[in-house]
């Protein structure tokens, strides 16, 4: 294949680089506030502390519901009762927080040292009489999201089948679904019911902020389509059932291993779908639902239009201007798809980890998007070396990198635009009104440059560049 020839097809490539992403423990961040009756347990040393410390110190006015369990030489020893130790630590937070599930974190250290938090775990569950969730969501792990990954997974295991007790739950949740629809009259009620198409139930999993989880399931409903719950809830004691031949749906790309657990464990159908970011995948997630329950999809064309037209003033920034991904959070193909649709091209697209299964039908969309748009494919370098990844950025000169923090202020200080890709992680980005959070981040160092270039200040950053 000569220079000027483009590829017709994606390219994958593996460099087994370095990872440089945050520790997966970092899950917690987000976790202990999306389940509110949860309570987390990292086991592990020092460092694992530190990271906490570091990584969560910006929510130090928010009351936190998880702790640090501190590995010492007698633990790693095995030279003292690990069941002990951790009996009097979940005895104390039953004591003070009194939660409805305590989730254990494992780390690099007891995976190593290979603690049997599997073995402790039931035994200590039945003594102390609340649920105790092991999630190994170590440093192992290719991506800091993929912690989620591993809590989700093993959250699935205990979301509740046809069982005695899940039916008296679904009582429960019963009164609870009549005491939402408190001061309505039953013909409202009953009209609501009604616009619901019949179809098999459908379980979403992902963990969104409670807006975002409110507007997927309402874009649902526009369709007919009821959503039967969401993993995680709200509350432990919420989960979702899940029974043999259920439809589960993932709203994010990390989520491969919870997939597997609920295809695999508890007998699920997965509607391979690309995921809800941006308009374009909103729109492809819905349709592919749809089309699964054998719905006709009704006013996407003008909704999806409607959104874009409100993104114009956006799209006017970065429409022509070349992106590169180093690779951070495995939300990097889905960001590149929905960027690619706004007219910029991206010259790479550098990822920790590739899913080709869970990530199927997003890689056809990329595809299809770049040749619609008609856009260069983008290589795919999977565990990406970043020394080789720094010669192709000199060498491209893209108008921005989104890369993880360790690389953003040395490529700032030699000129090049950068955006920290964990910023995405946190950011609303899913659904169609959300697309505008997602460009307000990507084209914020466009703008600053923009204002700098006012002030005259670009020359002096030039200058500093070249020294």
């Amino acid at each position: 294949m000569t220079a000027t020839q483009e590829p017709s097809a994606l390219n994958f490539e593996c460099e087994t680089g370095n990872y440089h992403t945050f520790c997966p423990i970092s899950c917690v961040a987000w976790l202990y506030q999306k389940i509110e009756d949860s309570f987390f347990l990292v086991i592990g040393t020092k460092t694992c502390g530190y990271f906490l410390q570091n990584a969560m110190g910006v929510m130090i006015f928010a009351e936190p519901r998880y702790a640090m369990a501190e590995l010492e030489e007698g633990d790693i020893s095995a030279q003292l009762n690990d069941y002990e130790e951790l009996k009097r630590l979940c005895l104390q937070i039953k004591r003070d927080r009194n939660p409805s599930v305590i989730v254990w974190i494992g780390t690099c250290t007891t995976e190593i040292i290979k603690t049997d938090l599997e073995g402790l775990a039931p035994k200590l569950e039945s003594e102390i009489g609340i649920p105790i969730v092991v999630a190994r969501a170590n440093g192992l792990d290719y991506a800091f999201t993929q912690g989620e990954d591993t809590v989700l997974a093993a959250m699935a295991n205990r979301c509740p089948d046809k069982s005695p007790v899940a039916e008296t739950e679904k009582n429960e949740r019963n009164a609870i679904a009549k005491l939402l629809n408190f001061g309505k009259k039953k013909e409202e009620v009953a009209q609501d019911e009604s616009e619901y198409a019949d179809h098999p139930p459908l379980v979403l999993f992902g963990s969104l902020p409670d807006p975002v989880v409110t507007q997927l399931t309402l874009e649902l409903k526009r369709q007919g389509i009821k959503v039967s719950g969401w993993l995680p809830a709200k509350r432990f004691t919420e989960l979702p059932v899940l029974e043999e031949g259920y439809y589960v749906s993932g709203v994010n790309p990390f989520l491969s291993r919870t997939a597997t657990t609920l295809m695999r464990r508890r007998k699920c159908k997965l509607i391979g779908s690309p995921f809800p970011i941006g308009p374009d995948g909103t729109r492809a997630w819905i349709e592919k639902i749809c089309s699964v329950f054998g719905i006709t999809p009704k006013g996407l064309d003008e909704r999806e239009a409607q959104i874009w037209e409100g993104l114009e003033d956006y799209l006017q920034l970065i429409r022509g201007k070349s992106v590169f991904f180093m690779g951070d959070n495995l939300l990097e193909v889905s960001l590149a798809r929905f960027l690619v649709r706004c007219g910029m091209t991206v010259q790479e697209i550098g990822i920790p980890y590739m899913d080709k299964r869970y990530q199927a039908a997003e890689l056809i969309l990329l595809e299809k998007t770049c040749k619609e748009m008609g856009s260069p494919l983008p290589s795919i370098v999977e565990k990406p070396d970043n020394y080789n990844q720094l010669q192709r950025i000199y060498e491209l000169k893209p108008d921005l990198v989104i890369t993880g923090m360790a690389h953003a202020n040395p490529l700032e200080a030699r000129g090049i635009n950068t955006k920290w890709s964990v910023e995405f992680t946190f950011a609303q980005i899913h659904g169609f009104t959300n697309a505008r959070d997602i460009l307000e981040l990507v084209t914020r160092p466009l703008r600053r440059n923009n204002n700098l270039k006012d002030l005259g200040w670009d020359k002096l950053v030039r200058e500093d560049a070249k020294v």
